[in-house]
């Protein structure tokens, strides 16, 4: 057991406060109570919350008793880490319709049914009932200064960039969730820090009580953007197995090492000494078999090698039907909706990232002739469509 403690620990792990030993201790000693939270800006689950959610998964494993935090109330309002501006405020009714597939996404990776299920709660079950004194009462225990001087705020006060001011009071709202769900840890990104440990300092003042925190290690790209719907380069849970299996593969090789250890229980040898693609082949095979079974990682490693190394079409492409019986490259590849944007098909043409029936063109306004049996678009590394006219 001590074993499995030290591994469930230390992979994937960037800091544990106050001390890993104490918290080992505990876990030794009792089984704890730890969560999560996840607010729901996005109908979507992503590869950066599997980390969470995998190592809340290992918690559960050995006994623990897990709780996923749906943050419905503190969504409404939008986490400020990291942000360059304030988050469009969402509704009530948004945050929970964009939650209402969230368990499905991940019921083959968190249990949530039999012996020791995970819980799962709504944290506007206490943050709307509490009064006004009762938040002047909670903030008491914190400052302007300790809020103002995170750089992300310093930076929109240097732009001269709004700063709402419940923003500042968001780390408080997440720490009274510890208070109110009388957890022994919390876990989260190393981006989460901040937030968390406001949850320690308010379990100390008002119940006495040690509040363990766990950091994950953050899946970045090579410029040290998180992996996320926030930067636009998420893997998204709902994904199909075949895209799932292609986006991991368009990742960089320099997140292979990070995302065996975060997303997989590969031993990092497996993948150290194979060549990048059998590498990347294996980690993209380990994540789909997570969420879409063994079958469907099967399937979709088979369809990937199928399509990008032996050079083969996509055995299902989307297909869209225009009107007009030809069109210039710029808006024929708009016109596939693979592209959110005219801007993002002009890049994506002068890139060289534009194939028309396995030919790239660099010409945006070059025009190309739409026939009733259609000609098949690649858009980027992965995506496929095949354009018909009416």
């Amino acid at each position: 057991m001590n074993e499995a403690i030290e591994e469930l620990l230390t992979r994937g792990v960037q800091r544990i406060l106050p001390s890993k030993k104490g918290l080992a201790d505990l876990m030794a000693k009792r089984k704890i109570r730890l969560y999560q939270g996840f607010d729901p800006s996005s109908a979507h689950l992503h590869i950066g919350n599997l980390i969470g959610v995998r190592k809340l998964a290992q918690f559960q494993k050995l006994g623990h008793k897990v709780i996923f935090l749906v943050g419905d109330f503190t969504g409404t309002i939008g986490d400020p880490t990291d942000k360059s501006a304030a988050r469009k405020k969402m509704t009530k009714e948004e945050v929970l319709e964009n939650a209402r597939g969230w368990k499905k996404q991940i019921e083959n990776v968190l249990k949530f049914d039999g012996a020791n299920a995970a819980e799962v709660k709504y944290n506007s079950e206490w943050l709307a009932k509490l009064s006004f004194e009762e938040i002047l009462e909670l903030a008491d225990n914190f400052t302007v200064q300790q809020m103002i001087e995170r750089d992300f705020f310093q930076e929109r006060i240097k732009k001269d960039l709004p700063i709402r001011l419940p923003e500042f009071l968001y780390p408080v709202m997440q720490g009274y969730d510890s208070i109110v769900m009388g957890v022994d840890l919390e876990i989260g990104g190393n981006d989460q820090l901040f937030n968390m440990l406001a949850g320690r300092t308010l379990m100390k003042a008002l119940k006495n009580k040690e509040k363990f925190v766990l950091t994950m290690k953050l899946l970045a790209d090579p410029t040290g953007k998180k992996m996320g719907k926030t930067e636009g380069n998420t893997i998204n849970l709902t994904d199909k197995p075949d895209d799932m299996f292609g986006k991991i593969m368009s990742l960089p090789d320099s997140l292979i090492e990070p995302g065996t250890e975060l997303l997989t229980d590969l031993q990092p040898e497996v993948t150290a000494n194979k060549n990048p693609l059998d590498s990347k082949k294996a980690l993209a095979f380990e994540i789909v078999k997570q969420i879409h079974g063994r079958t469907g990682a099967k399937n979709a490693k088979k369809e990937f090698e199928r399509v990008f190394q032996k050079k083969d079409l996509p055995s299902d492409i989307p297909v869209v039907l225009v009107k007009e019986e030809s069109l210039p490259l710029l808006d024929l590849v708009f016109a596939t909706k693979a592209v959110a944007s005219r801007s993002e098909a002009k890049r994506f043409i002068l890139q060289g990232g534009i194939d028309v029936e396995e030919s790239t063109i660099n010409d945006p306004t070059q025009e190309i002739t739409i026939p009733k049996e259609g000609i098949v678009i690649k858009v980027g590394k992965i995506k496929f469509v095949k354009v018909k006219s009416k």
